[in-house]
């Protein structure tokens, strides 16, 4: 059976450069959050537990998932939050296991999971090793603040909402720590632990 690695990071910490970098080396990235995003786009099985659950106005005109009000409905009440997930969970499970089942025969199967910390021990039974991409929570914010022009309060509350940096890196067979890195050093690091591991 094909390795299966489970990848994971905080926000901003580089993690999906990592899944590109992965990728070209043949591995077959199964993207939990791409699958999240169908599960509650217009018409995703998601969408119509959700509105029963939470109500019409947690659907937005487009028919998708008003992601924005739903974030801070979670992120203010986790009984809410649990509840999302309680929806979510089993129908991601579902499609990112039928997503590894479209591996090419033999290629190593990296699950790209941003939350997988806070998943209790899901992933760990479902993984052969885990991945952390870790850096400081100043790295993370300037990230994010240049990527997503996001405040920095906004960050802030989303990385306090994470696992803490010891919680990931204590779930972890490796960690590359990702403070300061060029594209080249990444890649290296990358490559250093896939040698490793296959």
């Amino acid at each position: 059976m094909s390795l299966r690695i489970g990848l994971t990071g905080g926000i901003g910490s580089g993690k999906s450069t990592v899944a590109g970098l992965l990728r070209t080396r043949g591995a077959h990235i199964v993207d939990t959050d791409a699958i999240a995003h169908r599960l509650t786009a217009p018409g995703g099985r998601a969408i119509a537990p959700i509105a029963a659950a939470f109500g019409p106005e947690s659907i937005a005109a487009d028919g998708s998932m008003d992601r924005a009000r739903m974030r801070e409905r979670v992120f203010a009440d986790p009984a809410e939050r649990r509840r999302l997930e309680a929806i979510l969970h089993p129908l991601i499970h579902e499609d990112t296991e039928a997503a590894a089942l479209g591996a090419p025969v033999g290629a190593p199967v990296v699950f790209d999971v941003p939350l997988l910390a806070e998943s209790g021990p899901r992933w760990r039974e479902r993984v052969d090793r885990i991945l952390v991409i870790d850096c400081s929570p100043e790295t993370q914010i300037a990230r994010v603040m240049a990527r997503s022009g996001w405040s920095r309060e906004a960050v802030e509350r989303v990385i306090a909402q994470q696992a803490g940096r010891a919680q990931r890196c204590a779930l972890a067979d490796a960690v590359i720590v990702n403070d300061g890195l060029d594209r080249e050093q990444l890649d290296a690091a990358v490559g250093h632990v896939w040698k490793r591991w296959l």
